[in-house]
């Protein structure tokens, strides 16, 4: 509540009696209202419009406006019946997005943080360590481009290339060929 200095004790007083009257009566909480809006299954089909999210993104993003877990599984469950959410659509998706900057671990780190399951991991690992030497390459000479001069430089580019994702043995090849790769 908010008081004004030049307000007397009694005018201060009145108007806390006053607020008093205008509060409900009994305890008890009132009724949650149900959020405005659209509704669940909108806002999914909407996150979905924009690109592919996993069942678990879905479900934390969708939180917020739900009464409750059961009430966000069952709009899941529709949507995946009516083909709308595949997390194997996503998985491919993402590994189609980042694939050509980072490595096969970094990968596999987010499917994994993204609730995709092994098997559907276990697909697209073979597919992405087939590649990886050929775009832990292309990173590299997009960056440096020239074979590294001394122990520094080789362990900041071997730094670089790790933080990517990229395997230590495909790095270590990488960098032991340098521009020798160019052949």
């Amino acid at each position: 509540m908010v008081t004004r200095s030049f307000d007397s004790p009694r005018q201060r007083q009145q108007r806390e009696d006053d607020f008093e009257t205008l509060a409900p009566a009994s305890d008890a909480p009132a009724p949650r209202a149900r959020p405005q809006g659209p509704s669940l299954k909108a806002r999914a089909v909407g996150y979905l419009s924009r690109r592919e999210h996993s069942r678990a993104e879905l479900a934390r993003k969708l939180r917020p406006h739900a009464e409750s877990i059961d009430e966000i599984e069952a709009v899941l469950d529709a949507l995946q019946q009516e083909g709308w959410q595949s997390n194997t659509r996503y998985a491919q998706s993402l590994v189609h997005r980042r694939a050509p900057r980072q490595g096969t671990a970094r990968i596999i780190q987010e499917l994994r943080q993204s609730g995709v399951e092994d098997a559907d991991i276990a697909e697209l690992r073979e597919g992405l360590r087939a590649t990886e030497h050929e775009r832990a390459l292309e990173v590299w000479r997009r960056r440096y481009g020239a074979k590294p001069e001394d122990r520094n430089a080789y362990a900041k580019q071997a730094r670089f290339l790790a933080s990517r994702g990229f395997a230590h043995d495909v790095i270590r090849r990488i960098l032991g060929e340098g521009d020798d790769a160019a052949d």
